[in-house]
C-alpha cells in the first residue's frame, strides 16, 4: 500500500486487512500482524537487559526506560519524575483527586484500575 493510498484510507475509514480469527480490521497490514500476537501469545520483542518480552516493539521501547536512570516525564506540579508516561499519569491523580475507575455496582470510584478490581470482590464474595 502506498503512502498516499494509506493516507486516503485514514479519511475513508477503509480497513482492508481483517483478522481471520476475530474479524477486527486494520488499515495497515503490519498492524494486523502485530494484532495477531494477541491470539498466538507470541512476544517477539525481548528486552536485552532482563529478558522480558513483548508483543509490540513500542511496548519494549517503553519498558527499556526502567533499566536506565532516564526519567523524562516530569510532574508540572511537584517536579517528581517518571521513566514512563503512564507512571506520571497515575501520579497526577494524587494532585487532582481524579478517580476515573468507577464500580458499576455501587458507584465507588478509584484512582487506579487495580484498586477497583480488588474492590469488586466485595460484591462477588470472591477471595482475591
Amino acid at each position: 500500500m502506498s503512502c498516499l493510498t494509506y493516507h486516503k484510507s485514514v479519511h475513508t475509514g477503509e480497513k482492508p486487512y481483517p483478522c481471520d480469527i476475530c474479524g477486527k480490521s486494520f488499515s495497515l497490514k503490519r498492524n494486523l500482524t502485530t494484532h495477531k500476537f494477541i491470539h498466538t501469545g507470541e512476544t517477539p520483542y525481548e528486552c536485552d537487559v532482563c529478558g522480558k518480552s513483548f508483543s509490540q516493539k513500542s511496548h519494549l521501547s517503553s519498558h527499556t526506560s526502567i533499566h536506565t536512570e532516564e526519567k523524562p516525564h516530569d510532574c508540572d506540579i511537584c517536579g517528581k519524575s517518571f521513566s514512563q508516561k503512564r507512571g506520571l499519569t497515575k501520579h497526577k491523580y494524587i494532585h487532582t483527586g481524579e478517580k476515573p475507575h468507577q464500580c458499576d455496582v455501587c458507584g465507588m470510584s478509584f484512582s487506579e484500575r487495580r484498586y477497583l478490581d480488588s474492590h469488586k470482590h466485595i460484591h462477588t464474595g470472591e477471595k482475591p
